[in-house]
Order: structure tokens, then C-alpha cells, then sequence
């Protein structure tokens, strides 16, 4: 099967859950800057969340454009990471009205969790499918990036009932790790 109408669909479904998370800011009443200062949680929530989004259209489309074709295990794979990502915007949404209390911080971080054994389990998919000597498996290699960031994300999961902020802490550690676009993939494509 061709990889376009997978990439179509992922495409529209993260537009679609960015839209949802913007929808989650509220207008206040009132026209002075102080009046947005009940916000400041929910923005700093969006604000990590929009970033976490785009690593992940970044590098899903990086890692597609590596793929030659795609096959019925890797349409489900790449629905399992959807899944994970349209959960997103509730968690966000519950994070930030609750300024970031543990258990909404804990439950984001095992979103972030399962989108991250979701990716994983997408690129080994694709992998199976393209043969450990196709393109797409040099780029991808051993993924220690990725697997680093799910150790985080464990720890940050524990520690969001200890001090939620230094689980914060974590998640936007893993999203700096995350910012520049997996060049693996643009290496091994020589792109």
C-alpha cells in the first residue's frame, strides 16, 4: 500500500488536536492584562503541549517520508500513536485548570509515555516491514533517544506526587531533547 492517505489522515488528525487544545483557552472578562493572569497555567500547559505536537508531526513525517509503503500493521501502529496524541488535549486542559496538581501532571506524563511506546512501536513496524538493511532502519538505528525519554517520563510520572514542578521540569527536558528534528532520518536519506 502507498504511505499518502496514512499521511493525509495524520496530518488532519494533529491539526485537528491542536485546534482542539487552542479551543481549550477561554477569553476572560475584562480588557486589562491582569485579567489573563487566571490563564497563565492553561497557556504554560498549551505552550508545552502545542511543542510536544509538532516534535511529533516533525519527526512522523520525517520518519514516513523514509518509508517506501506501508502495510495493515503500520495503519494500526500509526492509529495506537494517534490515539495517545488525541488524549493530549484533555490532559492538557486538566493540567492547567488545575495548576498543575500531581495526579493531572502524573497523568499527562503517562500520555506522553504511551505517545513515546507508541512512536516506538510505529518505527519498529515500519522497520519489520522495509527490512533491517532499508533506509529507515539505519536512520532509526537503536533509538536511544527515544528510549531515554521514556526512562524520564517514568521518573517524572513517580516524582509528580512528590513535586509536581520538577516533573514539569522533566517534560519540557525531553521536549528540548526533542525540538531539532531527528536528523537520523536526513542523514540516512541523504537529504
Amino acid at each position: 500500500m502507498g504511505k499518502g492517505r496514512l499521511e493525509a489522515f495524520s496530518d488532519g488528525v494533529i491539526a485537528i488536536i491542536i485546534t482542539i487544545m487552542v479551543l481549550e483557552l477561554k477569553v476572560q472578562h475584562g480588557a486589562e492584562l491582569s485579567a489573563l493572569r487566571p490563564l497563565i497555567p492553561v497557556f504554560l500547559s498549551y505552550v508545552l503541549s502545542f511543542v510536544y505536537i509538532g516534535i511529533y508531526w516533525n519527526n512522523h513525517h520525517h520518519m514516513l517520508h523514509a518509508a517506501k509503503v506501508v502495510n495493515g500493521r503500520i495503519l494500526w501502529a500509526n492509529l495506537h500513536l494517534l490515539f495517545w496524541l488525541s488524549l493530549v488535549p484533555f490532559v492538557t486542559s486538566w493540567m492547567g485548570e488545575n495548576h498543575f496538581a500531581a495526579t493531572p501532571v502524573a497523568v499527562y506524563g503517562g500520555v506522553l509515555f504511551m505517545a513515546g511506546t507508541a512512536y516506538y512501536i510505529l518505527a519498529q513496524a515500519l522497520v519489520a516491514h522495509h527490512g533491517q538493511d532499508s533506509a529507515i532502519a539505519h536512520a532509526i538505528g537503536k533509538d536511544q533517544k527515544g528510549q531515554i525519554s521514556l526512562v524520564i517520563y517514568a521518573i517524572a510520572i513517580l516524582l509528580s506526587f512528590v513535586q509536581p514542578w520538577l516533573a514539569m521540569a522533566l517534560y519540557v527536558a525531553v521536549a528540548v531533547m526533542w525540538f531539532i528534528p531527528d536528523r537520523r532520518i536526513e542523514k540516512a536519506l541523504g537529504t
